[in-house]
């Protein structure tokens, strides 16, 4: 397994063609990249060595309730997680991300100078990006995207695909895709979060539209990979018009891809 410092993930970041002054949402899985001296604060020290504003996902699945009843057509089976609503577990800002999220995400969560949204479910976390973190609420969850997308950001993917490339999520929204409702544990009292996004597991079938924007580098055993954030958006959007049920996901027991091809087949 390759072993990679410091130094090397400096070289590789400063290669890629990403403005410094750009703000960066950044995606990792460093299982996938290989051994990292230092592990995750090495490669959130390299990343703001490079990059004056970078932001990650701090998802929090553990806050979230499903109700006994609830709107119709909402991609979920309702009374469905008795036991798992027992165990969940109030947001605060300190709550650990979802191990989904990787270990980098979690690292940056408590880095030191870190911000972190409010959301209890949808939270991001990150550096010299507090205006985007600040304008998210429950019925706006992608707000830090979008403020990316006014500042020209980049999406940046280290070791992952595009399963796990949020930014695409305002893609569909834009496209006209509406999302879901949630519920989630904040402040000791259930909430309810408007436009919690479907699934992203058919997102790779965005790869080959976004190959001409798209840049690559190999580290170590795995590759990074960046697109402006703008260009993206632009892409998926026009495809999504083109084609409603793109993006979405084969499995027939995915609820909320069934709910979407549902929908596209009313109209």
């Amino acid at each position: 397994m390759s072993n990679i410092t410091y130094r090397m993930l400096q070289k590789t970041l400063a290669g890629l063609p990403i403005p410094v002054d750009a703000p960066v949402i950044v995606h990792s899985s460093l299982s996938a990249i290989g051994r990292i001296q230092g592990a995750a604060d090495t490669v959130i020290g390299a990343l703001l060595n490079r990059f004056n504003s970078i932001m990650m996902p701090a998802f929090t699945y553990q806050t979230m309730i499903v109700p006994e009843t609830g709107p119709e057509d909402n991609g979920i089976r309702y009374a469905s997680s008795t036991d798992l609503n027992r165990m969940a577990i109030p947001f605060n800002d300190d709550l650990p991300v979802d191990k989904l999220m990787g270990i980098t995400a979690a690292a940056l969560q408590k880095y030191p100078l870190a911000y972190r949204s409010k959301h209890p479910i949808l939270s991001f976390s990150g550096v010299h990006v507090e205006p985007g973190l600040s304008a998210q609420t429950l019925e706006a969850p992608f707000m830090p995207i979008e403020w990316l997308w006014k500042q020209n950001g980049w999406v940046l993917l280290m070791g992952v695909d595009h399963t796990v490339n949020t930014s695409l999520h305002l893609a569909e929204k834009i496209a006209g895709r509406s999302g879901f409702t949630r519920w989630a544990m904040q402040n000791e009292k259930i909430v309810t979060c408007m436009h919690f996004p479907g699934c992203s597991n058919g997102f790779n079938e965005a790869g080959e539209s976004l190959e001409g924007i798209s840049t690559h580098a190999t580290l170590g055993e795995g590759q990074l990979t960046v697109l402006p954030l703008q260009a993206m958006v632009e892409i998926i959007t026009l495809y999504l018009q083109k084609h409603p049920t793109g993006l979405l996901c084969k499995d027939s027991h995915c609820q909320r891809c069934q709910e979407y091809r549902k929908r596209y087949n009313k109209k």
